[in-house]
């Protein structure tokens, strides 16, 4: 496949793409909202498991179309039964890990895996769950959980990040999406390494 002829997905399959996760997301909320959290200080917490869709966005798709998905599914699964507080700790604990997992996957492949980014996640999204008990509590005593939360958010996020890596492998519609946008994103830099050259030359004759 040549940089030129890059195929990129047209609105309407990307658009369909996103409602798909955005579902698939809701629906993984709902079941794990059904699952007791172990802990009594932060009822509406929850282990993070939907962030199996956030890993899928963030290797498929741009940063402004992933971020849009992770407010959508946020928004949705609040409003099919849930309340303020799942919301404060589903918002806190996502908004973090997304950007936790964000900044780490931009070492590279090489530097860390998807495993890796995953468990880190799985991490960060119980640090948020705890900074907003501690903030709903008017109290810092609540982040003595958090050796042990960070303990199962590391599991979680291993095991979320093992089910990422075999959906793609073995579905093809992701494993070609995952390697188009690292392509795409590849030509970008070139690209505007190429215009920051072309500056530098300008200069330079000037």
């Amino acid at each position: 496949m040549s940089e030129e002829k890059l195929m990129v997905q047209p609105k309407t399959q990307k658009y369909v793409y996103i409602a798909l996760l955005v579902a698939q997301g809701v629906i993984i909320g709902l079941i794990e909202r059904m699952i007791p959290f172990p802990f009594a200080f932060a009822p509406g917490a929850k282990l993070g498991l939907a962030n199996l869709i956030t890993i899928v966005a963030l290797f498929t798709m741009s940063f402004r179309d992933s971020f849009m998905l992770l407010w959508m599914r946020l928004i949705l699964t609040t409003l099919l039964g849930g309340t303020l507080s799942t919301f404060l700790y589903s918002a806190g604990g996502a908004i973090l890990s997304y950007f936790g997992m964000l900044a780490i996957k931009q070492l590279g492949p090489k530097r860390v895996s998807l495993i890796g980014i995953s468990a880190a996640g799985g991490v960060l999204h119980n640090v948020g769950q705890l900074l907003i008990a501690s903030l709903i509590a008017q109290s810092w005593t609540v982040l003595l959980y958090l050796p042990i939360l960070s303990f199962i958010g590391i599991l979680a996020g291993i095991a979320i990040g093992i089910a990422a890596n075999y959906l793609f492998e073995h579905v093809s519609t992701l494993n070609y999406l995952k390697t188009n946008y690292a392509h795409l994103r590849t030509l970008k830099k070139r690209q505007r390494h190429a215009k920051y050259l072309q500056k530098e030359s300008h200069y330079d004759k000037n």
